[in-house]
């Protein structure tokens, strides 16, 4: 997004890319239906970047979410609003639009040069790349880092940035999975028998913060956009105190009462999961959650009085003890600190270098906020290079 701003502002641009193609990432993003952006509006949505909205506001606030809309249609992708407001490409891939921008930024002159793996600088400012064909060194008169964050890193984004910055005295807080996974100690039995298996229509709840959604029971722990959602509290009560409790409510929409009434009904011979499934309409997975709360708190599911055991269904506790991976997060958190950046996302201890994207110290959930975010900082670098420029080409 910086090197079509800016070569439409008239500057000569090479994007030098690690991998053998670009936007690996963003076709990433699209593997499920490419969610570009969001359509609340403006004032809500900037909300979603908690602690840095204030400087995130002015970069979305100049390319908004209709503003990408548009550039997206001007491509030729054509754009949607979904049931849950996110916005699509109406053929809900990122491929076609990913190759219709491509030939946009070749018609405007945009070079590429890939299989260029950035390492930093030499004694005498240049860039240093790491290529196929050996080290090569190259000069510019400003440059866009837009290097990512450290998730999913066989598609280039692994934070090896982050030493050479550091190296240079750039104030960069520790990258840590963000919209990720969390770890849990299933017990042998849950575990072969539920990996995969997915919680539907469930409300999760964690100090003040309730989503309602869907998550997805994993070998190691748990995940899914109801998780994602509140991932950050999670991760950080984590990181604090080793461990989070997560509550999950299996029946939302069924009042204490209700459940207490339907779970008061003779049992008669049948077993308890077969009860469970036919008196509160509980699946097999959410059955062996419950199993999982009563072994973790020493008592017997069937001894439970009916009040107790509709309690447990809509609060059923899941002790959270580790993240999953970053490497497999969707996201990432930390990065440069917005203190080493001016207005226009220039590094102020590098003059001449701009930054952009997952490697600012940001976080935002999914539903397009995080990719709204990566092409309007990234608009703005390539304004702001331009503005930098302005001056010496005078």
């Amino acid at each position: 997004m910086a090197a079509e701003v800016l070569s439409q502002g008239g500057a000569a641009v090479t994007v030098y890319d690690a991998m053998p193609s670009v936007g690996r990432k963003f076709l990433l993003a699209g593997r499920g239906g490419l969610n570009l952006t969001h359509s609340e509006a403006l004032p809500e949505f900037l909300t979603r970047y908690r602690e840095a909205m204030p400087q995130l506001a002015p970069a979305i606030s100049a390319f908004p979410p209709d503003a990408l809309r548009a550039w997206s249609e001007a491509l030729g992708q054509a754009t949607f609003v979904g049931s849950s407001g996110r916005v699509f490409p109406q053929t809900f891939k990122a491929s076609p639009l990913l190759r219709a921008w491509l030939r946009r930024l070749d018609s405007i002159g945009v070079q590429f040069a890939l299989r260029h793996r950035w390492n930093g600088w030499d004694d005498d400012g240049r860039l240093m790349f790491q290529t196929p064909d050996g080290p090569r060194a190259v000069e510019a008169s400003a440059v866009v880092l837009a290097l990512g964050g450290a998730s999913w890193p066989l598609l280039g984004s692994d934070g090896a940035w982050v030493n050479a910055l550091a190296a240079r005295g750039v104030a960069i807080s520790p990258l840590k999975p963000a919209n990720g996974g969390f770890t849990v100690a299933w017990s042998d039995v849950f575990r072969n028998r539920f990996e995969g298996h997915p919680l539907k229509s469930v409300v999760l709840s964690f100090g003040a913060h309730t989503v309602r959604g869907e998550a997805v029971i994993t070998r190691a722990g748990i995940e899914g956009g109801a998780i994602y959602a509140l991932s950050a509290g999670l991760r950080e009560a984590v990181l604090h105190s080793g461990q989070a409790t997560l509550h999950i409510a299996l029946r939302p929409d069924l009042d204490a009462s209700d459940l207490t009434a339907r779970l008061s009904a003779p049992r008669g011979k049948q077993s308890l999961s077969n009860f469970l499934r036919k008196a509160a309409h509980l699946s097999p997975v959410a059955i062996g959650l419950l199993q999982e709360a009563a072994i973790a708190s020493g008592a017997s599911l069937a001894s439970l009085s009916a009040a107790s055991l509709a309690e447990l269904i809509n609060a059923v506790p899941v002790q959270l003890n580790g993240l999953a991976p970053i490497a497999r997060a969707i996201s990432t958190a930390g990065g440069i600190s917005f203190s080493e950046l001016d207005a226009d996302f220039m590094i102020r201890r590098l003059p001449g270098v701009f930054a952009a994207g997952e490697m600012l110290d940001w976080e935002a959930p999914t539903g397009g906020y995080l990719l709204q975010a990566s092409f309007a900082t990234g608009a703005a670098a390539g304004r702001g290079v331009l503005k930098w420029l302005g001056p010496r080409d005078e």
